[in-house]
């Protein structure tokens, strides 16, 4: 199995950059071919969210829809699965941050009730605590 960098996944999403987007499809296809899982942590999704957002200025529908393209594919191996699922439907319809959601469904499987926080952004989520 090989893991993905979140630049060769943003490569492969966007094709901007036509050199590395040819590697990216090829190193893609390839796992395809043979069946090979490509590994996608958690922390590549939150930087992909966060590089279409800021830097592709990617409205967060489009961003939603391309993460849960992501989730559906059988190729990519994805730590917590579930758990990102989680935090995409509550980012797709509250006002934190996707990394903000993946840390709370984390910390909530993790056995905590909430997770404390000063972003005014997640008040009213069930995962988080304003103080």
């Amino acid at each position: 199995m090989i893991g993905l960098d979140t630049n060769v996944l943003v490569r492969y999403l966007t094709q901007d950059d036509p050199s590395q987007a040819k590697k990216a499809n090829a190193l893609i296809a390839a796992a395809e071919a043979k069946r090979e899982k490509l590994h996608l942590d958690v922390v590549v999704l939150c930087e992909v969210v966060w590089v279409l957002r800021g830097a592709y200025d990617s409205d967060k529908e489009t961003v939603c829809e391309v993460l849960e393209k992501i989730l559906a594919a059988a190729q990519f191996s994805i730590d917590d699965r579930d758990r990102v699922r989680e935090a995409l439907a509550q980012y797709r319809t509250e006002g934190g941050d996707f990394a903000d959601y993946i840390l709370g469904s984390r910390n909530r499987a993790a056995g905590c009730n909430v997770t404390a926080t000063f972003d005014r952004a997640l008040k009213g989520s069930s995962l988080f605590h304003l103080l």
